[in-house]
């Protein structure tokens, strides 16, 4: 039994890996897709949210797990013990079960397609998949080429919140894909934040990541600016008329976005008190795309 294990007992290890704070980043784009298109069409079809929500956590579940997987096998993963590879020593087990999420997942937006008669929503579900798995997937891996954060705008950003707007009206919409933007950044924001503490392990195992390539000090003023998109596009969007006034509800969120900063820039140097960082980025994430959709509903 290794010394990290001793200092945190098997349950909190086992919440680790599995992760639930995350999966709001699976719930977010769907919420606000849909809430755009209820903005615009009066329309809501429950059903079809439900299913699409339980769809994406199955394959969110899917791509974490798959990320474990593959990350054991460049030792990455070496010093991280809340990988479920590491707790549970049998990795071919673990990639069936991501597997097996995968395939429920995308069966949920098959049912969806089926009762619209309409194959666009699981075409743009694969997309996403298949970009899912460029990210740590051999033999791309393009994560570990500092691409990770553009793969996570564009999957969790123009084409989830899309496929959630169309999975409700089977149409496009610009307002649609200008709030994919704002949801797209937050998301990448997550895992922007997730390399701070791990840039030696990066090192080690030959991941370019952006922490990597710019340093922590210089990471850390990044950040800020990423942050700050976030707020003044939606500012710039309900100004110019395109969002309603009602989204700027998302700064309630500045709170959170103020203690990730702080917390970082502070820290950013310091792995073991950095490391929460990608918690409260993951706070940012939920409470501004919560607040952003009701914004619309509103």
């Amino acid at each position: 039994m290794t010394t990290q294990q001793i200092l945190y007992p098997k349950s909190k290890l086992w919440m680790a890996a599995i992760k639930p704070p995350m999966y709001s980043v699976a719930i977010m784009p769907i919420w606000v897709g849909t809430s755009v298109a209820f903005a615009e069409t009066k329309n809501f079809n429950a059903t079809i949210f439900t299913t699409f929500i339980a769809a994406a956590i199955l394959i969110l579940a899917w791509e974490n797990i798959s990320n474990d997987v593959f990350d054991s096998e460049t030792g990455i993963d070496k010093n991280k013990h809340h990988s479920l590879v590491n707790l549970t020593g049998k990795k071919l087990v673990v990639f069936w079960l991501g597997n097996l999420c995968l395939i429920l997942g995308l069966l949920g937006i098959l049912a969806i397609a089926t009762w619209q008669k309409d194959l666009t929503v699981i075409g743009v579900i694969l997309l996403c998949c298949a970009l899912g798995y460029m990210y740590q997937g051999p033999p791309f891996r393009l994560g570990y080429q500092g691409l990770g954060e553009i793969l996570c705008f564009f999957a969790f950003g123009p084409l989830a919140v899309g496929a959630a707007y169309y999975s409700q009206t089977q149409t496009w919409s610009m307002t649609s894909l200008l709030a994919s933007v704002i949801v797209g950044i937050v998301t990448s924001l997550i895992l922007f934040c997730s390399h701070f503490h791990q840039v030696d392990d990066d090192i080690a195992a030959g991941k370019r990541s952006p922490i990597v390539r710019l340093g922590t000090k210089t990471g850390s003023q990044v950040l800020i600016w990423f942050t700050a998109s976030i707020y003044l596009l939606t500012l710039i969007l309900v100004l110019w008329g395109i969002f309603p006034v009602w989204t700027l509800l998302s700064w309630l969120s500045l709170p959170y976005a103020f203690k990730l900063c702080r917390h970082v820039q502070q820290y950013h140097n310091q792995p073991d008190k950095v490391s929460n960082c990608k918690f409260i980025a993951v706070a940012v994430h939920f409470w501004a795309c919560l607040l952003l959709g009701v914004g619309f509903v509103l």
